[in-house]
């Protein structure tokens, strides 16, 4: 049932991609409206995106339950729920930076059991079942993923983000300003989905954000997970407020560092 679950996820995350791509006018595209802050932004694609996946899901399976980033969430009766970004990276989308993706997740009973995402501008695809592994698609071919070792935290890539509140941005920036000297560099692409899902391919080393949805975390981090990752937050499992991953062989050292530098 979890690989049906995944090729349901795959088969409407792939028209979904299309239909992103289709709409998308050249230049910048307009903002429809705002969340968190000023600079959250919501498009009207993102809006009827969302809706499309929504109907395509629950059409098929109508007792499934669906939490998406743009609302309208729907309370189901099977123990299956779908959690939906459908444009994850709105910022780059708008100014046609071409990394923005589609993230779909289903969760039994409240754990993510399956995971696709799908870079919208170049094709790229990643699918994940828990217990199962996760790969890179090529075609119909898959790629087995499995995360580099990695045990050396001075000499981290790590991938982040920042919260679009101005408060929680100035926090943060303290907290990196003490981190970003004790790693290689940092990477800021702009997609939580991603960066997960580069981080399980080798091309990161660590990830860090603070502010990630369940829409967010939910695909991504179960691609990286499977890929052989670590996923921790400040206290216990990854959530809004802190999600960082790792290998397991830099676990200890990379959260100790994290916490220390205040984030």
């Amino acid at each position: 049932m979890t690989h049906e679950l995944l090729g349901l996820a795959r088969a409407v995350g792939l028209e979904a991609a299309a239909f992103v791509r289709s709409a998308r006018p050249a230049g910048r595209v307009d903002v429809s409206s705002t969340k968190s802050s000023p600079t959250d932004v919501v498009t009207e694609i993102d809006e009827a995106c969302e809706r499309l996946v929504r109907e395509r899901i629950l059409g098929a399976r109508p007792g499934d339950g669906f939490v998406g980033e743009e609302g309208d969430d729907v309370v189901g009766t099977s123990g299956v729920d779908w959690v939906v970004d459908p444009i994850d990276g709105t910022v780059n989308f708008v100014y046609g930076i071409p990394t923005y993706a589609v993230s779909i997740a289903a969760r039994r009973d409240g754990e993510v059991v399956a995971g696709y995402v799908v870079n919208i501008a170049s094709g790229a695809e990643w699918g994940a079942v828990a217990g199962e592994g996760s790969w890179r698609y090529d075609g119909d071919d898959r790629r087995v993923l499995a995360a580099p070792r990695f045990d050396n935290v001075a000499h981290a890539l790590v991938a982040t983000g920042f919260n679009y509140v101005p408060a929680i941005r100035a926090k943060q920036a303290a907290a990196m300003a003490t981190f970003l000297p004790q790693v290689r560099d940092i990477r800021r692409i702009g997609s939580a989905a991603l960066d997960l899902c580069a981080l399980a391919e080798g091309q990161y080393d660590a990830y860090l954000e603070e502010g990630l949805k369940s829409w967010d975390l939910a695909a991504g981090g179960l691609i990286a997970r499977e890929a052989g990752l670590v996923l921790s937050g400040l206290d216990g499992e990854p959530d809004e407020r802190l999600v960082m991953a790792v290998h397991p062989a830099a676990a200890k050292e990379y959260f100790a560092l994290v916490r220390a530098c205040g984030f």
